[in-house]
């Protein structure tokens, strides 16, 4: 499932170990949250994505 991740990360320009990093940190804020349409603003080819973990 990693290297799935990683691999989606990189179709989608993304460096994969600052992906990682930024869902590792934004997932824990959203624990208690019944809503998981957060989630949509996480996936790799989400436009709400920091730009610092876009490929230049």
């Amino acid at each position: 499932m990693i290297y799935s991740i990683a691999e989606t990360a990189k179709a989608n320009n993304l460096k994969p170990y600052d992906y990682f990093v930024y869902l590792l940190e934004e997932i824990p804020k959203h624990m208690d949250d019944t809503d998981r349409s957060f989630l949509n603003d996480l996936l790799p080819w989400s436009p709400n994505l920091p730009d610092g973990i876009r490929k230049n």
